[in-house]
C-alpha cells in the first residue's frame, strides 16, 4: 500500500537542507557520459602548483582566473581554450606574459612565442604521470571531497618523485 506523501511531491526530506546531486560533486554530463575535469597549473619542471575540479561540461576558462590569481605566474602557457580577450586582459593586469594560441574565429589573432609554446608539453606529461594511477583516471570516488584528496595525493607524489 502506497502512502500519500510518497508520490505527492518529489524531493528530499524536509530535515535535509543540503543540496544533493551530481553537480555538487563535480560530476557532469557530456557526450561520453558522466565526466569530471581536473584543471591544473604546473611550474616549469612539471610540478603541480594548484588544481581545481569541475564538471565535465564546464569550460576551461571558468576556473582559470582563480587558479592564476592563486599562483601569480610570470608566464602562462595554455591551449586555445584559454584564449579570450577578457582572460588576456586579466593576465596583462597581473603582469603575466600570455603564450596562448588563438582559435580560428579571431579576425586579428595576437602573436605568441611559438618556441616557448613547445614547452606546454610539460603539462601533458604531468597529466600522463597522474593518470598512471587508476584511481585518478577513472574516478572511483563519489564525492568531490574524496576525489580532491586523490588528486592532492597524486600531486604530492609528483613532488616527492616516488
Amino acid at each position: 500500500m502506497a502512502q500519500h506523501r510518497q508520490h505527492h511531491e518529489p524531493g528530499s526530506p524536509a530535515r535535509c537542507w543540503r543540496k544533493r546531486g551530481a553537480q555538487v560533486q563535480a560530476i557532469g554530463r557530456s557526450r561520453g557520459g558522466a565526466t569530471t575535469k581536473v584543471h591544473l597549473i604546473v611550474d616549469a619542471l612539471g610540478l603541480p602548483l594548484s588544481f581545481r575540479i569541475t564538471e565535465g561540461q564546464r569550460h576551461e576558462i571558468v576556473p582559470a582566473p582563480e587558479l592564476v590569481g592563486e599562483t601569480k605566474p610570470r608566464c602562462l602557457l595554455g591551449d586555445k581554450a584559454y584564449s579570450s580577450v577578457a582572460f588576456r586582459a586579466e593576465l596583462a593586469a597581473l603582469g603575466c606574459k600570455a603564450v596562448l594560441p588563438s582559435s580560428s574565429s579571431w579576425i586579428n589573432p595576437p602573436d605568441y612565442d611559438r618556441d616557448l609554446y613547445k614547452a606546454r608539453s610539460e603539462i601533458e606529461c604531468t597529466f600522463n604521470l597522474l593518470k598512471q594511477a587508476r584511481r585518478f583516471a577513472t574516478r572511483y570516488e563519489k564525492t568531490l571531497r574524496n576525489y580532491s584528496a586523490v588528486v592532492a595525493v597524486g600531486c604530492l607524489l609528483l613532488w616527492l618523485r616516488i
